[in-house]
């Protein structure tokens, strides 16, 4: 009986991973059909079966509102992020500048630095180009950076999406060290953590 709530309980930790695989099956055909639906069920099941890697820690945990609140703001950053872009790029008078940052991430684990890692890949204006996972620091080329000030915010930004991604899906002991560090830090300029 034991094993097999053993078993139930590590598959609704992985259900999450199988439907992305299956959602990212249809999405890279362009078709949401049955057929798709179950040729995507097929392959997740032997892509978790046949290439077998660790399996994928999740919190067991996840707040659908924060989540939406993610989902918000992150669309947000996108449309900002390629006006100033596109603003940089036909703005004639001045050339724009640069910048490699480092940021240390307040959460050691894995899962939590990729997705913070990705987000702010994909927020225009901004690139990941190295992950010390050891010492839990993201590398970023950022464009755009005039002053220490604007580094300083671009720091707090990169923690602000830490901080978003622990409240919609982290371990509770993830929530009570961004909670934690919130109140340790005091809030000055840039996004709020």
């Amino acid at each position: 009986m034991r094993e097999k709530k053993d078993a139930l309980h590590q598959l609704w930790r992985q259900l999450p991973f199988f439907v992305w695989l299956v959602a990212l099956w249809m999405l890279l055909w362009g078709q949401f059909t049955v057929v798709a639906f179950l040729t995507g069920v097929v392959a997740a099941v032997i892509v978790t079966r046949v290439f077998r890697l660790p399996p994928v820690q999740l919190s067991g945990r996840l707040n659908l509102w924060y989540g939406l609140v993610f989902v918000v703001t992150f669309f947000a950053a996108l449309v900002r992020g390629s006006l100033l872009v596109a603003w940089q790029v036909i703005d004639i008078r001045r050339q724009p500048s640069s910048a490699v940052i480092a940021v240390q991430l307040r959460t050691d684990d894995d899962l939590i630095m990729t997705h913070t890692a990705v987000t702010a890949s994909l927020i225009p204006g901004s690139l990941i180009v190295e992950a010390d996972r050891d010492r839990r620091i993201l590398y970023l080329h950022v464009i755009g950076v005039d002053s220490d000030d604007d580094v300083e915010a671009l720091r707090k930004s990169i923690l602000g999406w830490e901080a978003r991604i622990v409240r919609a899906a982290g371990s509770r002991s993830q929530l009570e060290m961004i909670r934690k560090a919130s109140v340790d830090t005091p809030r000055q300029g840039g996004t709020p953590v």
